[in-house]
């Protein structure tokens, strides 16, 4: 097993990601009419900006921006409405910020021209298992690649939502199977150990008892050998757990968040910066004893 000290550096953009020093937060930029959290700007440039901007004074690391949203019953989106609406968004924060951005998309044609934008980072909630030529561009461009395991194609989904049940018993054992599946992809189109980051997919197929269990039990998932992201904001398992709204999840996200380190995740991905960047402060002076901040 790699521990996370022996992990490789991973380069994104003007950052180095060094493994096991301290947790990277990513911050999330809807660019949607439509996102769950109620956070999206639609296509307003410079609601976007703003908005990116104040991420980054409170402390993200990386931008992530995303046309489409994942919001349960959402009908997808064609790549020209997704490009419509996050390549001027791209463009400008790559000019007006010194944060790397992400783009948030399963479409490769969409990942292309995020890249040509200005994006440095391709995250891929379907682990390439939507559209294997993400992994292409990867390699081709040298930037990190997020694969996120995805189970919502197995109809858990909608089972989780009626039953609290899905056709999997151990979330884990379906992860790590999904994921190997992605990592081969990966390999064989030639993107680099070090640039691939793993995300268990917190929310999409899975049951709210098992994305507790996912948090429980993220050190298994450390036996794959890469850094680990985490996306619990506002989740669903939050709101069955608490009985709360998605505008009064702040508590529960960063009790997710304290506890996912704890156990391994290196990176997370969240809608409320500020909070959850001194979460993570507080996590890696005791679990990392790094004493001082970013």
């Amino acid at each position: 097993m790699e521990s996370r000290s022996t992990l490789a550096v991973t380069r994104c953009g003007n950052l180095e990601l060094r493994w096991g020093e301290r947790t990277y937060v990513m911050g999330i930029l809807n660019v949607t009419p439509d996102s769950f959290s109620g956070d999206g700007v639609g296509d307003d440039v410079e609601a976007a900006l703003a908005r990116a901007k104040r991420l980054a004074e409170e402390g993200a690391d990386i931008i992530d921006v995303g046309g489409e949203s994942t919001r349960p019953g959402t009908p997808p989106v064609s790549a020209e409405e997704e490009l419509r609406r996050v390549i001027p968004v791209i463009e400008r924060l790559a000019a007006e910020l010194t944060v790397p951005v992400s783009i948030d998309s399963y479409k490769s044609e969409v990942a292309l021209r995020a890249l040509e934008a200005g994006a440095v980072m391709l995250n891929d909630q379907w682990g390439l298992k939507h559209d294997p030529r993400l992994a292409e561009l990867a390699a081709q461009w040298k930037v990190p690649l997020v694969l996120m395991s995805n189970q919502r194609d197995k109809g858990g989904y909608d089972a989780a939502l009626k039953r609290d049940t899905a056709d999997y018993a151990d979330p884990i054992a379906e992860i790590i199977t999904f994921l190997k599946g992605s990592l081969e992809i990966a390999s064989q189109a030639g993107v680099p150990k070090e640039n691939i980051i793993l995300d268990p997919g917190i929310g999409f197929g899975k049951t709210w008892r098992h994305d507790l269990e996912i948090i429980r039990r993220l050190a298994e998932l450390k036996e794959m050998g890469r850094p680990l992201l985490i996306g619990p904001s506002g989740k669903s398992f939050i709101g069955r757990v608490l009985d709360l709204p998605v505008s009064e999840r702040l508590e529960g996200t960063a009790a997710s968040v304290a506890i996912g380190i704890a156990n391994g995740a290196d990176m997370v991905r969240v809608h409320q910066v500020g909070p959850v960047v001194r979460v993570c402060r507080m996590c890696d002076a005791i679990i990392r004893r790094r004493q001082s901040g970013h």
